[in-house]
């Protein structure tokens, strides 16, 4: 990872913004460690696990798993549509491993390794480089990498799916790997999707007119699967009597442009009140009557509209106003409007055209998801969300919907804020068309910009959540950036740690870049923690441990020399005696290792080593009395750090300790109190 750029980039200001030199310090609050949402990275898996399920096999899908089982690589090739992605993600979910992480490769973006650098691919991993739509020269320049890529994919029993431009060309050293693939037959698919929405199979079964009309000629597998929601939308609005006939019909209606019919609509609701019911119906379509009156009412009250001054008792109840804007209540109490997938022509038509509307939305979006109604649920507020993000994000302005994420987390904001504040980036980093905006702006955030109230841990949780999910290299910079400018708090450096544990890659990675970083007390605050040494010995599933890579001795040695020469012995010296302690634990020249880089580091301080050395062999002393397996190798490790000591100190092989702890202290205290240049 690169230390930023000079300068300063400054979006959208909101508040402070920082601009000059100098750190930045932000607090992270507990509203949502408390939280009981699950986490967006276990709904990652679960819609992967979902696809898996709902996928059809593509033709010629069980060639490229037999590619990619043989050679660890597999090239997509077909036409779009043809579910190459989808097929990309399963065949890497079917090589999901307890040792390796799921990583999509982004050749070109910030901070991403490039494909030829053998650091990108750790053992086991899962690797996606989705190529799809890249143009010429994108597809030229990954080709030139691929053969080093293939080949750490190799050394590491690796897997990398890549899905190629369509028509692309490929050298033919690489059309081994190559397999296109086809679509299935369009009727399966749908037929599979509506298992899954829970229709019974004797309904899909049924031949249909309105099915045969939608399938003939070819269908992107993506207008199947939204046909087959429509099927199930209508079918749960439907009428006891109607059947899979019906409801194809009502999803083939909903399919229809409805602007006009909306328009219509609209130009007939000459009263404020009637007009913020229609919006909120659409913003909050399927929830109860009663969210639906106060939520109505809050807009009203948002967009400063006069009271109408008739008395409570002469006002229209909810039915009749619903029913003039051709909605009702279903049998539970919630409303919809009677024609489906109406809301969402509702919802495009004020934003399209009455585009002064947008800025109070966002504000009336915050004081609905804060309503105390126990029919506000989380499904509620996260629908609503959902359907604000999707309009910003149709029309281009992902800007928009940031600064919003932004503003719901400023002072004193509640739970459900900051969620629905994390609902909303999410939107927008899982938009095909905006994700690598949102991962840019959540970069400049963290690295640059003065964050208020709390939107620090809305930071922290989509980057330990969301981003790490697919982009984990990305989110352990942006989580760096965040846990060396908090205080009074530790959130973003656990979530930082707890990634970086996640992948022997990751945890390089961060040992190098606070190896380069200017080694301020932010960074050894944040190495002291990330410097466990159980992951840094263990050699579970590859030929060497971290530890006995030349390259993280390197990172490791510098940091521990920084911390040694610049921080206080009560600071370091708990994470010393964990050192010690693995050292004594069994882990052979691993534990030696150990030993090693602390004397090292130690031995850097030039005026000062003596007195370092001093104290790592205090240290070494009082880790006896703490050490989980008992004194005995505790007290042989402290033997070895004093031979190594010595050694470094051109004194030669330290004598054996007399039996007397005190005569073993004053040896050492006349050994480390020598020192030579």
């Amino acid at each position: 990872m690169n230390q930023p750029g000079g300068g300063t980039r400054v979006e959208n200001p909101q508040g402070f913004t920082h601009t000059g030199p100098g750190n930045i310090y932000v607090n992270v609050g507990a509203q949502l460690q408390d939280s009981d949402k699950p986490a967006f990275r276990r709904v990652a898996e679960d819609q992967l696990r979902r696809l898996r399920r709902v996928l059809v096999a593509p033709v010629n899908m069980g060639k490229a798993r037999a590619t990619l089982a043989e050679t660890g690589t597999v090239i997509l090739d077909g036409t779009p549509g043809s579910g190459r992605t989808s097929a990309a993600r399963v065949l890497l979910r079917e090589y999901h491993q307890d040792g390796g992480v799921f990583h999509e490769l982004l050749p070109g973006e910030k901070d991403e390794l490039s494909l030829h650098d053998p650091a990108l691919v750790e053992a086991g991993d899962q690797l996606l480089l989705d190529l799809s739509a890249a143009d010429d020269r994108q597809w030229s320049a990954a080709r030139a990498d691929l053969p080093a890529l293939r080949k750490a994919v190799h050394e590491q029993h690796a897997h990398l799916v890549i899905v190629m431009p369509h028509r692309g060309t490929l050298d033919p050293d690489l059309q081994y790997y190559r397999v296109e693939i086809h679509q299935p037959p369009g009727l399966n698919v749908l037929r599979r999707h509506l298992r899954m929405h829970g229709v019974p199979y004797e309904q899909y079964l049924q031949p249909d007119l309105t099915v045969d009309e939608f399938l003939r000629g070819t269908r992107p597998m993506r207008e199947i699967a939204d046909f087959a929601d429509l099927v199930r939308r209508a079918r749960e609005t439907a009428r006891p009597d109607e059947e899979f006939a019906q409801w194809c019909a009502t999803a083939k209606k909903a399919r229809n442009d409805r602007q006009k019919e909306v328009t219509a609509l609209v130009a007939g609701l000459s009263e404020a009140p009637q007009r913020a019911l229609l919006i909120t119906v659409s913003m909050l379509h399927g929830a109860h009557a009663d969210v639906i009156h106060h939520a109505a009412q809050l807009l009203l009250r948002t967009l400063d509209s006069p009271a109408d001054g008739i008395p409570l008792l002469q006002h229209k109840d909810l039915a009749k106003r619903l029913e003039e804007i051709s909605a009702e209540t279903g049998p539970g109490g919630h409303v919809r409007f009677k024609e489906l997938d109406y809301d969402s022509a509702v919802r495009a038509h004020f934003w399209n055209y009455m585009p002064d509307l947008r800025p109070h939305l966002g504000a009336w979006v915050a004081s609905v998801v804060d309503l105390n109604d126990p029919h506000v649920v989380p499904a509620v507020r996260d629908g609503l969300v959902e359907r604000v993000a999707v309009q910003y994000l149709r029309t281009g302005r992902g800007d928009g919907l940031a600064s919003l994420a932004e503003r719901w987390s400023s002072e004193a904001a509640s739970r459900a804020r900051l969620e629905a504040a994390v609902h909303a980036l999410t939107c927008g980093l899982n938009d095909p068309a905006h994700d690598r905006e949102f991962r840019e702006r959540i970069y400049q955030w963290c690295a640059h910009r003065r964050l208020r109230g709390e939107f620090a841990q809305v930071l922290v949780q989509i980057c330990a959540d969301v981003l790490a999910a697919s982009h984990p290299d990305q989110a352990l910079l942006r989580l760096y950036y965040l846990a060396r400018r908090e205080r009074g708090t530790t959130r973003a450096l656990q979530a930082l740690c707890d990634l970086a544990s996640s992948s022997r890659r990751l945890q390089r990675r961060l040992l190098d870049r606070l190896a380069r970083s200017d080694l301020s007390p932010p960074d050894l605050g944040i190495f002291l923690r990330a410097c466990d040494p159980v992951p840094l010995t263990d050699r579970s599933g590859t030929s060497r441990a971290l530890v006995e890579e030349n390259g993280v001795q390197r990172s490791l040695t510098t940091c521990w020399h920084a911390v040694l020469a610049s921080l206080p012995r009560a600071r370091w010296q708990p994470h010393a005696e964990h050192w010690l302690h693995r050292a004594a634990d069994g882990t052979g020249h691993r534990g030696t290792a150990l030993l090693d880089l602390l004397v090292s580091a130690a031995d850097r301080c030039e005026e000062r080593r003596g007195e370092v050395f001093a104290a790592l062999y205090a240290s070494a002393r009082q880790a006896e009395r703490t050490a989980p397996r008992g004194p005995t190798r505790s007290v042989e490790t402290t033997e070895l750090l004093l031979h190594r000591i010595s050694v470094a100190q051109g004194l030669g092989p330290a004598p054996s300790p007399s039996p007397s702890p005190a005569s073993a202290s004053a040896s050492a205290s006349a050994s480390a109190g020598e020192t030579r240049p």
